[in-house]
């Protein structure tokens, strides 16, 4: 069982292409801080505009750096299904703990098509799959009742729950069985979602905050409540920086902040506004990243 603070690792460039050096580094401050886990090659990494070879180069380097200290579940998602395939196969070869796979974007699959399309990567990829649940992004939203039928098959594992649907946990847990791994994709849901029966949040603020994030999430598994529910008040004001733009141009600034990256994205993700750099600085002060 995934469990904790599982950061959405974002996916540094330098001159435009992938800095392999900085990503390393990177994902070894992650576990240092006290990551649960490591999540390559999703919405925060830029996958869309990642080419296959690189893309399966950050999982392989993410994998080769966590060396089994802590699960690596690789991005592996796509609106094409043989594509997912391809990217989900690898990661099984590279060694990944799991895939993240992504409901299909654009193509707007029925829940007849969405279950097709989890089925085929099951059948072909033997690779535990967590459900990358986010209608905002996809447009389509995976019922509980679509789930539900997935998790009958030995491979499909997990949820990523990016609904901010608070009911949507709890009607998981109850069609599926508290061995169904929830996880918040909502760095702002993520302890309601653990009230909720899930599991712990794979989280675009612990690129930045991984220690907090980490100490957060431990103080509600050993039940500390009272530390639990300082780090979520400290933690919200830069939630909601973070987001101030889409995603990642708000949280790669953050990271230049600190010395872990270069702010560059790769178009179409633009550099984010002076205001908004103003807004990110302001929430780091504030939460104590920077002075």
């Amino acid at each position: 069982m995934f469990f904790g603070s599982m950061p959405a690792l974002i996916t540094p460039f330098a001159n435009g292409k992938v800095d392999e050096a900085g990503f390393k580094s990177f994902v070894e401050w992650q576990i240092g801080e006290g990551s649960n886990g490591l999540v390559p090659c999703g919405t925060t990494g830029e996958s869309p505009t990642l080419s296959h070879e690189e893309h399966m180069r950050v999982t392989e380097m993410c994998i080769e750096v966590a060396n089994g200290r802590v699960p690596v579940i690789a991005g592996a998602g796509s609106n094409s299904t043989d594509e997912a395939i391809r990217l989900a196969t690898h990661a099984k070869k590279a060694g990944a703990d799991a895939a993240l796979v992504v409901t299909p974007y654009y193509n707007k699959p029925t829940q007849a098509g969405l279950y097709a399309h989890y089925k085929a990567i099951h059948d072909a990829a033997d690779i535990p799959i967590i459900i990358y649940n986010i209608p905002g992004r996809s447009i389509v939203d995976m019922t509980v009742e679509t789930m539900a039928e997935l998790a009958k098959l030995p491979n499909i594992v997990g949820a990523k729950d990016s609904t901010q649907d608070l009911a949507r946990p709890i009607d998981t847990r109850l069609a599926i069985g508290d061995d169904f791994c929830i996880m918040s994709g909502e760095d702002g849901t993520a302890i309601p979602l653990l009230a909720a029966g899930g599991h712990g949040c794979i989280s675009v603020t612990a690129n930045i905050a991984p220690r907090m994030c980490s100490d957060m999430q431990k103080a509600w598994r050993t039940g500390d409540l009272k530390t639990c529910m300082e780090l979520q008040d400290i933690l919200t004001p830069l939630h909601n920086a973070i987001f101030c733009e889409t995603s990642p141009g708000p949280i790669k600034y953050a990271a230049s902040l600190l010395g872990k990256c270069a702010p560059d994205a790769r178009l179409p993700i633009v550099a984010i506004s002076e205001e908004s750099k103003a807004t990110v600085r302001n929430a780091m002060v504030q939460v104590g990243l920077l002075n």
